[in-house]
């Protein structure tokens, strides 16, 4: 099937929990113990629109549920910048902390102390391998959506051809979360198409777009490119301009962020998996405050995921998935 024709593919990742999430929110949307707290969310990158719109969402659920919330969050996709944003608001001492912690790894000894000082603890889009930290995560399903843009990108590409995966850096739960679900679906369902070893641009966009424009050159059978993330898109989409290739090398990319948008009206990018930032910042507001209130809280989340293309992206049931770049 043509990509002009395709069907809006909604991917809907453990729907029960977010329903159950839903409702533990709505019992405690009225007066409550936990009004008055205060929370700070911390975001991975914070001009980042998805995070923009996390945050946006995550502002107006604590102002409806009559609670302070401060915003910070990481000027690059960087742990020594991340760090010492995280130890202060650990010494703040706020009721609780969402946050976007951008190692999966590296950042626990903070989030570990924030956490045995009393602050509730919510890990909002990525999340650290040791389970004890946090009372609420709250994610996309990644592995869900990196299938996803594979079976878009395969049929792209007429099931023929090399691909290859261009993403921020290893060790970061979403993306590599993306990877392994892109890698799996491809190699099973897709054996046809050879898949080149997986490129790391450490989120600049100058570096994919050199990265893209260099596979290029070595495997001039390339037809398809899966960018983990919204710069390492961006970058893709200048390498092909720049290489003459937009539109013979199809493009699959993560988040839906304006300047996708634009791209993918003009035919740079292919195919969206837009994740719901806006949902998992309320959810996040939510889960903080029935921890701070001793209420039911639900340890894990899936939020939607939606697959947008030229075709269906005037429905409003897809277009409410575009992230904003300001409140």
């Amino acid at each position: 099937m043509p990509a002009t024709s395709r069907p809006r593919t909604l991917v809907r990742c453990c729907a029960a929990l977010a329903l159950t999430a839903a409702a533990t929110a709505g019992c405690g949307s009225g007066a409550d113990g936990a009004k008055g707290a205060t929370l700070k969310l911390v975001t991975g990158v914070k001009s980042d629109p998805f995070y923009i719109t996390m945050a946006c969402a995550a502002q107006e659920e604590a102002k409806k549920r009559g609670v302070k919330l401060t915003v910070d969050g990481s000027a690059q996709w960087d742990v020594a910048v991340q760090r010492p944003i995280i130890d202060s608001v650990g010494a703040s001492r706020p009721d609780g902390l969402l946050v976007s912690p951008v190692d999966a790894q590296a950042l626990t000894p903070s989030l570990a102390q924030v956490q045995n000082a009393g602050t509730k603890v919510v890990l909002v889009d990525t999340a650290v391998s040791d389970a004890s930290i946090g009372v609420s995560r709250i994610s996309s399903d990644n592995e869900a959506g990196g299938r996803t843009a594979a079976k878009a990108l395969a049929e792209l590409m007429g099931d023929k051809g090399s691909a290859i995966v261009i993403s921020v850096k290893p060790g970061v739960s979403t993306t590599d979360a993306r990877i392994k679900g892109f890698t799996e679906e491809m190699e099973a369902a897709h054996p046809a198409i050879t898949l080149l070893p997986v490129l790391y641009d450490n989120d600049l966009p100058a570096t994919a777009a050199s990265q893209v424009q260099a596979t290029l050159a070595a495997h001039p059978d390339l037809g398809g490119v899966f960018a983990g993330n919204t710069n390492t898109a961006q970058g893709v989409a200048t390498g092909l301009q720049a290489a003459g290739r937009q539109g013979t090398v199809k493009v699959a990319a993560f988040d839906a962020e304006p300047d996708e948008i634009t791209a993918l009206k003009n035919g740079t990018l292919d195919v969206l998996v837009a994740q719901d930032p806006a949902g998992i910042g309320a959810q996040g507001v939510d889960q903080a405050l029935a921890a701070i209130d001793g209420k039911p809280v639900t340890a894990r989340i899936g939020t939607t995921m939606v697959a947008i293309t030229k075709a269906n992206l005037d429905d409003p049931a897809v277009s409410k998935y575009v992230y904003r770049s300001a409140c």
